[in-house]
């Protein structure tokens, strides 16, 4: 949602992380003010914060092959990054829109 409005898209249609030009209700110029990699290194923070302790736990309990490893921990990483980067990449744009709405005219 937009960040101004809360009523308008603020990503493309579709399965991408592509941000709009503008907002189709306020017409609030998005793309100018694009997240760049903060979502994704948020995500690796995350991710080596979650899945690393996770992943000892794991083999500490069950000791299983290195191959079950490298399995599920890869499928569950890739999870996690698909169902959270936009919602990430969402609160960085509404974090810039808040602390430098001057930027956003």
């Amino acid at each position: 949602m937009c960040p101004r409005c809360g009523r308008g898209s603020l990503f493309k249609k579709g399965l991408t992380l592509e941000i709009v030009e503008a907002c189709d209700t306020c017409q609030l110029a998005l793309a100018r003010n694009d997240s760049g990699d903060g979502p994704a290194v948020f995500m690796v923070f995350i991710l080596g914060f979650l899945l690393v302790p996770a992943a000892l736990l794991f083999d500490a309990v069950f000791e299983p092959a290195l191959w079950v490893h490298a399995v599920l921990w890869t499928a569950v990483a890739l999870c996690i990054c698909f169902f959270t980067l936009r919602p990430i990449k969402a609160y960085v744009v509404a974090l810039q829109f808040k602390h430098r709405p001057q930027s956003w005219e």
